[in-house]
């Protein structure tokens, strides 16, 4: 960068911060700006670009502590003023305009002297030897600056219900067959979208690797289905056994069956809770709502028919139906 630059730009004011920025707030503001103006995100867009390398043409100044303080330096000596070739002929603004009270009255030093020593050793004493010379810029992603993030990777993968439920650590296959380990988290629902810092493509010039979003699909079960934490499954029970109560087994995920307690005269679609036998997750644990079902039998053998043919003699008769009927004719 030329130094007559440095004059003009105000690299502070280009990130939006102030002369006391810190490097980390230097940082995030300045991860912040590229994100929005990089020519990926703006295909097409030359206003984007222009603004993309000033961006990065401030930031690799003032990332370096000793480019910062030569900046501020010449900054706050110019005044506005800038450096121009040193030509005769009584011109004015040159070169001497800005450094010529360091010299005396005004004067340039005869034959590049000053009393001090050459104008090399004047420079070294203000910025520090080995510091470089005016416009050296640190390198940079694509000649523009800092490192560039690395892309974004957009995936999706199945796993299968227990997985989704209890959480796990799967390894995925990446660009170029790398291998990326992924941790699901306990209580991930079918099409949920998870977001793994850093697990995209690396960076092409050492900055931070992007991000991958990962939509994740879970598999049916065959007996249980998801309720938020709950998880829900039907249970068949018998005739006899809805009406003059029993004792069950039922199935839990993943674990052994829970025994259940059927009150008598428990009608089809009751749901009864087990506690605590849900998804368990970090937010909390949901239940095992088990919905009994009175299973018919389709086919009745001589003696059972004539057993509940036996029954509905002996019943009160009544029809189940008379007060549906009645409701819906009000």
């Amino acid at each position: 960068m030329a130094s007559q630059d440095w004059f003009e730009k105000d690299f502070y004011k280009v990130l939006g911060v102030d002369k006391s920025v810190s490097q980390a707030d230097l940082k995030k503001a300045y991860r912040r700006l590229a994100r929005q103006y990089h020519p990926d995100s703006n295909p097409g867009d030359a206003a984007a670009e222009s603004r993309f390398k000033e961006i990065s043409e401030a930031y690799s100044v003032l990332s370096d502590e000793g480019q910062r303080q030569e900046y501020d330096q010449i900054r706050a000596m110019g005044s506005g003023a800038r450096f121009t070739a040193g030509g005769g002929g009584g011109q004015q603004g040159g070169f001497e305009d800005v450094f010529g009270n360091l010299f005396g009255q005004g004067q340039r030093p005869r034959g590049g002297q000053t009393r001090g020593g050459g104008f090399e050793d004047l420079l070294g004493g203000m910025f520090g030897s080995g510091g470089g010379g005016f416009g050296q810029t640190s390198g940079g992603f694509r000649g523009f600056g800092g490192p560039t993030p690395g892309r974004e990777v957009v995936a999706t993968t199945s796993i299968d219900f227990l997985t989704a439920t209890k959480g796990d650590t799967v390894t995925l296959s990446g660009g170029g067959g790398r291998p990326i380990t992924v941790r699901i988290p306990a209580g991930v629902t079918d099409g949920q979208k998870l977001r793994l810092r850093g697990k995209g493509e690396p960076s092409p010039d050492g900055g931070e690797a992007g991000d991958l979003v990962l939509t994740v699909h879970v598999d049916k079960h065959p007996v249980f289905e998801r309720d938020g934490l709950n998880l829900r499954v039907t249970v068949p029970v018998t005739f006899a056994e809805a009406a003059l109560g029993a004792t069950i087994e039922v199935p839990t995920l993943g674990g052994e069956p829970v025994r259940l307690k059927v009150a008598p005269g428990t009608s089809g679609g009751r749901v009864l809770r087990v506690k605590g036998r849900g998804v368990a997750t970090p937010k909390g644990t949901g239940d095992l709502l088990a919905r009994i079902e009175v299973a018919v039998p389709s086919h009745l053998s001589g003696p059972q028919k004539e057993a509940l043919d036996a029954f509905v003699a002996a019943g009160p008769g009544d029809n189940p139906r008379d007060d549906l009927l009645a409701r819906a004719r009000t």
